[in-house]
């Protein structure tokens, strides 16, 4: 298998964690997003993935993009702690927190939108991160309530052992920290990102101990 990364990319971050905790290696790809204008539009990778975005796994002739769809086919295809649960009401419920944070929350604060805000809009530094706060504390307020209210909550999103959704829900507050968002509200969300970086599985992959970071 091969990964094609970035030690900041949110959704590659995700996939860091699953790898982790299935216990899976993986060649990793490095693709800086920012320098020389971008690798993810070099010749190689866009023949790669036309989306210009990572991660993308390859793994025997498949290549596969979309940090769900990434996670969904590792957990269908290996052993170790299951990343879904078992029930088709908790699988259900484990997409909706990961689609929440993957699809609500990520896409409008990710990098090529910061930089559209910026360099074609002309948005100043201030009202970047003003954007950016907003919709973090937009769907961390929701995130908050569906966690905090929810008796299938547990240690973690969905009972008391790490699913998809936590996959999702630390790369999430590494950058809401990052942009200095209060989180102050959000005691369950917090609480459970906490229990996760506990974890050696996610601490492994933390953006700043990536090889590409150095």
């Amino acid at each position: 298998m091969k990964l094609h990364t970035y030690f900041r990319s949110s959704a590659s971050y995700r996939v860091r964690i699953a790898m982790n905790l299935k216990g899976l290696d993986a060649d990793q790809a490095y693709v800086h997003l920012s320098k020389n204008g971008g690798e993810q539009f070099g010749p190689d990778f866009d023949a790669l993935n036309p989306q210009h975005l990572l991660p993308v796994l390859e793994d025997d002739g498949l290549v596969l993009p979309q940090s769900l769809a990434i996670i969904e086919y590792l957990d269908d295809t290996h052993q170790g702690i299951p990343l879904l649960p078992a029930d088709a009401r908790g699988r259900a419920r484990v997409r909706a927190l990961s689609q929440a944070i993957a699809c609500d929350i990520h896409p409008i604060n990710n990098l090529r939108v910061l930089k559209y805000l910026s360099q074609e809009l002309g948005a100043t530094d201030e009202q970047k991160n003003a954007w950016y706060r907003h919709w973090v504390a937009l769907g961390f307020a929701a995130l908050e309530r569906q966690l905090a209210q929810s008796p299938d909550t547990g240690l973690f999103c969905h009972g008391d052992t790490p699913t998809m959704a936590d996959c999702c829900l630390v790369p999430q507050l590494y950058n809401a920290r990052r942009f200095d968002c209060d989180l102050a509200a959000y005691p369950t969300v917090v609480a459970i990102g906490a229990r996760c970086e506990a974890l050696e599985a996610f601490a492994q992959a933390r953006p700043d101990t990536q090889p590409d970071a150095h």
